[in-house]
């Protein structure tokens, strides 16, 4: 794989091994695809201010997130039915995470049961889309606990589905070989379980969720300051802003746009992480400098999985490890902490 030096090399490779259906699956945004892009274009309208002169041989990369002390700023987001990428699916994306030091969020429609993920040692997070069903809500929660995930995630900018007009196109469909192991414990199919996520669930059940659990409650999917306020009136541990990577509702803004009013709005109860359009590690550290205390991403793990497995997860970490890396030290910065709003200016139009 040496001659893979980027997200994109990996991006193009998959998109050339994976079937037509499944890559669209993955790749593919709600109706237009225009926050999927934006995501990615507003991280191309920050640019960096660098200091000169500062020491930075020493310069690490390592971050504390919730207590859990990783080497990398870098977290893998919750992406569902890897296997449909990759027959090691989420237990080789667990193990290359593992390799790469960092924490691995568990999809609700993963393809390997959390019992198979949590054996990898991985540090780990269960991220839960609510059910109608709440026995079975209860039930997932519990048997994160039990299995030792550390937080719960849960999903609440998906009360019904976004219209990804890819996926209609394509028709593609999780091969029915592939077990989705929470879908299973009621004996639904995968597009009936999608039917049964709960379009009622309110700010009332989230302290619901959280006597449930008996975990740390992260709230992904938020985008205005009024919704961050409500989380730490709420209390939650954490917050993702997050538009689903554009797969929800078409025309909302990029999270790196929308991230200085969510940290302004928070003043600092509660960790504000950020997903959406991550490609590079100086995406990384602005969205750092901004005020986010971790990234998550998704499509680039998951085409290092399609192309390497186990070993294409951990070498795409790495690779945007070491980027996060070469910008800090370039930068004038000794670690994360260091990054400030400072370091970041908008870029001017011409």
């Amino acid at each position: 794989m040496s001659e893979l030096v980027n997200v994109f090399d990996y991006e193009a490779l998959a998109a050339s091994r994976l079937g037509a259906g499944a890559h669209a699956f993955y790749a593919g945004g709600a109706n237009d695809e225009l926050t999927l892009r934006e995501n990615v274009a507003a991280f191309r309208r920050l640019q960096l201010r660098p200091r000169v002169l500062r020491d930075v041989a020493g310069a690490t990369t390592a971050v504390t997130v919730l207590g859990e002390e990783l080497s990398m700023p870098v977290l893998v987001a919750p992406v569902a039915y890897q296997r449909a990428a990759h027959p090691d699916g989420e237990v080789g994306m667990a193990e290359g995470v593992r390799a790469a030091g960092t924490l691995m969020c568990l999809s609700t429609f993963a393809t390997a049961a959390p019992a198979e993920v949590a054996a990898t040692g991985v540090r780990r997070w269960y991220q839960l889309y609510v059910p109608r069903d709440r026995g079975l809500g209860a039930e997932l929660c519990r048997q994160a606990r039990d299995l030792g995930f550390t937080a719960l995630v849960v999903t609440v900018d998906l009360p019904v589905s976004g219209r990804r007009e890819r996926d209609l196109r394509s028709g593609w469909t999780l091969p029915p070989e592939l077990l989705v192991h929470s879908v299973g414990l009621r004996g639904l199919h995968p597009h009936e379980f999608a039917a049964q996520v709960s379009p009622a669930v309110t700010w009332d059940d989230v302290d619901a969720l959280a006597a449930e659990a008996r975990l740390p409650v992260i709230l992904k999917g938020i985008l205005t300051a009024e919704d961050a306020r409500l989380a730490c009136e709420r209390g939650v541990a954490g917050i993702v802003v997050s538009n689903h990577g554009g797969r929800q509702l078409d025309g909302v803004p990029a999270t790196i746009d929308v991230l200085p009013e969510i940290v302004d709005a928070v003043a600092g109860e509660t960790v504000v992480l950020l997903d959406g359009g991550i490609r590079r590690g100086t995406d990384v550290v602005k969205a750092l400098a901004l005020g986010a205390a971790a990234v998550l991403v998704g499509r680039p793990p998951l085409w290092g999985l399609a192309v390497g497995g186990r070993d294409g997860v951990r070498h795409v970490l790495e690779l945007l490890r070491a980027e996060v890396e070469l910008a800090l030290q370039l930068l004038g910065c000794g670690s994360p902490a260091e990054l400030t709003p400072e370091h970041v200016r908008r870029a001017t139009l011409a």
